[in-house]
């Protein structure tokens, strides 16, 4: 039997879609001890915010009228929407005032800002190709911004020397979700928009994971001391991140 690139890209497609939802399910366990804890911590939100934005603009670009034959980028966006979505609403509920002005704040930004686009890309642009090249660039910064919202709690494992703060899961399904979705853009027909985003997620996500290895063990002494009854899981976006990121 002979394996066409259409069947071989949706075969690889499908895994991308299963992964993705790993990379959108892998914060639950770090948001069910928030709600534990009725604290975040020292958790932030940028990491689910970048999610939002970058899977709301990827269910834009999977419409027919931006980019068609699309699908399985759009439906595994739209359930990373909802996973996000909940995920911020936990973090709010639990967040300190300020914490809840801040990212009430970024909400408004990300809405008004996604708004003005899908206006200009409507109104301004005729015809698929010119739809597909705007948004597809903008989905391109929006997903690099997802592999690299964990960057900030990169930074603070460095500092302290400790992982407690870095999901592992997410870090590992980021760098999965990443090499599959480039596998996916490099099948005929090739998508650049795809590739380039995603191909970045590969590497950030191999120095997400170089990184927990390098100050795992400090984690383990952190365990052993206890910081209490319930212990945060090395879990936390993700996600397509994913674009799929999880988005994510």
């Amino acid at each position: 039997m002979v394996v066409t690139a259409k069947l071989a890209r949706n075969v690889v497609g499908a895994i991308g879609n299963v992964i993705s939802f790993g990379l959108f399910f892998s914060p639950a366990p770090t948001f069910y001890g928030i709600i534990k804890k009725k604290s975040v911590e020292e958790f932030k939100p940028d990491p689910y915010l970048a999610t939002l934005l970058n899977c709301a603009f990827w269910v834009f670009y999977g419409m027919p009228f931006v980019h068609p034959n699309s699908t399985l980028v759009l439906s595994i966006n739209s359930v990373g929407i909802l996973f996000e979505v909940v995920y911020l609403t936990i973090f709010f509920i639990y967040a300190t005032k300020s914490g809840r002005k801040k990212l009430l704040l970024y909400l408004l930004i990300e809405a008004i800002f996604f708004a003005v686009i899908v206006l200009i890309t409507m109104l301004a642009l005729h015809g698929t190709k010119k739809r597909s090249l705007i948004v597809g660039v903008l989905c391109d910064v929006f997903n690099v911004m997802m592999y690299a919202s964990p960057l900030t709690i990169m930074a603070k494992v460095i500092k302290t020397k400790s992982v407690k703060y870095m999901p592992f899961w997410l870090s590992l399904t980021n760098f999965l979700n990443g090499l599959c979705w480039t596998t996916y853009a490099l099948i005929h027909p090739l998508d650049i928009y795809v590739l380039v985003s995603n191909g970045i997620g590969v590497v950030s996500g191999i120095v997400q994971l170089i990184l927990y290895a390098c100050y795992f063990s400090r984690k383990g002494e952190e365990d052993d001391d206890g910081d209490g009854d319930f212990e945060l899981k090395p879990t936390g976006v993700r996600d397509i991140s994913s674009n799929g990121r999880a988005t994510a």
